[in-house]
């Protein structure tokens, strides 16, 4: 009798839409698993397309060829241990969520998935066919149950599956990370490893695709929850976890366990592998961005630095007559700091320019808005032009602050391919600058120490577009305005709600006015890294025209 099995974990990032390419990757981490004993080699839900699709996989030449591919793998990978990959499967006019187990040369089983997620960043529904609750497959000793991802959520799934005659349950993911999520799955599988008395492998997907970072982290739980084996965050990693048959059934030995990271570390981390992922794999090596000497574009730009190396990073100062002598040195503190290149080019000359022929129009009006903004839309144009020239990316600097209440200028500071803070408040941008200046990890390409000055972290807030400006002027102070922003979007309270936790209702109105009317700049901004269940894109979907306002 076998009392052993050996299972390979491969927490991989594929490409979507990469068929050949995940296929390559596929084969080379089967090959580490045969070459250490593997009776299985298993990879996450999706993997063979990548993930999220969404429309894409419901085009039939593309549903057509991935499952092709998989059909190669298993005759490829015939010699050796037996394969367990994610992909899409087309049957008649249905359309599901597989999981594929190949053996032997051949299909040996398909799991279909169950649950489908139709909340927050997923429309399954709209995609895939339920399918039916399947029932466990067996490789070599092992008969092992597969609820896929959202499957495992519930118990009704695994439960079914370990009354079915599964004895350990394998639950491939395509889960991407939100603040605190790690503790939220951790939880749910524990809850199945209580009910069903199984062990468990969670095995996720790694990497960024669009706004969203897949962070790895996967795991394997003993029966009661006990912690096996703990993979990295935000890493790929290719391991090996061995199974015993024991008198109470079987269990997972005792493997590496790496320490998940707390908050402020994920969320930098995220911020930091889903601008690397999106200039890699949408084939931008470069990025540039106007440094202000503010501390949102000091952000962004020792984010981009960490992402893909200081001389990767084209930082570029963008002058008026309203910016201070103080926002040109901390702006080359921080390039200094970081070793980017920076580059100075002044606006004043085209507006001056701007201003001469819009003059026969714009009369003797008072200097307003739309003054302002001609300064913003310049350096936007500036930058646009540098990225067409020398084919580096923008990265835009908004935080989710000013872009929830439109404190941006559409066309100006709002232009650029990718904005890796947007999921973060001004408070949080502080913050994280703090934390950043006083930790390095070996994941990040910049260098270590205080790169971004004291004063750039400590002085008011200010777009410099007029003579004494603050951000202040106009919106409440950040730690106000932030407290009202997240109870207003991220937990969708009511006005009431918010005046009755401590705020003045006619700030509150106002603010929510704002968020309200720039829903449009929002349906054109750039996409940002992922960080909360509320981000702005697929999370919160507002209609763009929109009466409703709460009565006073």
């Amino acid at each position: 009798m076998f009392d052993r099995f050996r299972l390979t974990m491969a927490q991989i990032d594929p490409v979507v839409g990469d068929l050949e390419g995940n296929a390559a990757r596929i084969r080379a981490a089967w090959e580490e698993g045969r070459a250490a004993g593997a009776d299985l080699v298993a990879f996450p839900e999706m993997v063979v397309t990548g993930y999220q699709i969404q429309d894409l996989v419901m085009k039939p030449a593309f549903s057509g060829r991935a499952m092709d591919t998989i059909e190669e793998l298993a005759r490829d990978c015939a010699d050796g241990p037996a394969l367990a990959v994610g992909g899409p499967y087309a049957f008649g006019q249905e359309l599901f969520n597989a999981y594929w187990i190949c053996q032997g040369g051949a299909v040996t089983a398909r799991v279909l998935k169950h649950v489908l997620p139709n909340h927050a960043v997923f429309d399954e529904k709209r995609i895939y066919d339920a399918g039916p609750i399947t029932g466990p497959y067996r490789v070599g000793p092992l008969r092992i149950g597969s609820p896929i991802c959202e499957d495992a959520w519930s118990e009704d799934v695994a439960e079914a599956v370990a009354e079915s005659g599964a004895e350990i349950l394998l639950v491939p993911n395509g889960s991407p990370y939100h603040r605190a999520k790690h503790d939220l799955r951790l939880g749910h599988m524990v809850a199945r490893t209580v009910e069903t008395g199984l062990p468990l492998v969670y095995l996720n997907m790694v990497g960024a695709q669009d706004d969203q970072v897949f962070d790895g982290a996967s795991f394997v739980l003993n029966p009661g929850g006990g912690l096996a084996a703990q993979f990295p965050f935000c890493a790929e990693a290719v391991r090996h976890v061995d199974f015993a048959r024991t008198e109470d059934g079987w269990r997972a030995d005792t493997g590496r366990r790496d320490p998940v990271p707390d908050e402020w570390e994920a969320d930098y981390h995220v911020m930091v592998t889903a601008l690397r992922g999106y200039c890699v794999k949408s084939g931008f090596s470069k990025v540039l961005l106007g440094l202000s000497g503010g501390i949102d574009s000091a952000l962004v730009a020792v984010i981009a630095a960490d992402a893909l190396g200081p001389e990767n990073v084209r930082c570029v100062m963008l002058p008026s007559e309203y910016t201070s002598e103080a926002s040109l040195e901390d702006a080359a503190g921080v390039a200094r700091a970081l070793g980017c290149r920076l580059d100075e080019i002044s606006i004043e000359g085209p507006r001056q320019a701007t201003a001469a022929a819009l003059a026969p129009l714009f009369g003797d009006d008072a200097p307003g808005i739309a003054e302002e903004n001609i300064q913003s839309r310049l350096r936007g144009l500036t930058l646009m032009a540098l990225s067409n020239k020398f084919g580096e990316m923008l990265l835009t600097t908004g935080n989710k602050s000013e872009v929830a209440v439109g404190y941006a200028t559409i066309y100006g500071d709002m232009a650029g391919g990718y904005n890796p803070i947007k999921d973060l408040y001004k408070t949080r941008v502080t913050e994280t600058c703090r934390w950043r200046n006083a930790n390095h990890r070996e994941w990040m390409k910049g260098p270590e120490g205080a790169v971004m000055p004291q004063r750039v972290i400590d002085k008011p807030p200010t777009a410099e577009l007029r003579a004494d400006q603050k951000d202040e002027d106009s919106l409440p102070p950040y730690a106000v305005l932030d407290d009202i922003l997240e109870r207003l979007i991220d937990r969708e309270e009511s006005v009431a709600e918010v005046v009755d936790a401590g705020h003045d209702r006619e700030s509150v109105k106002k603010v929510e006015a704002l968020i309200y009317g720039s829903e449009y700049k929002r349906f054109q901004a750039a996409p940002g890294a992922r960080l909360t269940p509320r981000a702005f894109w697929l999370d919160r979907r507002y209609p763009i025209v929109n009466r409703w306002r709460e009565p006073s």
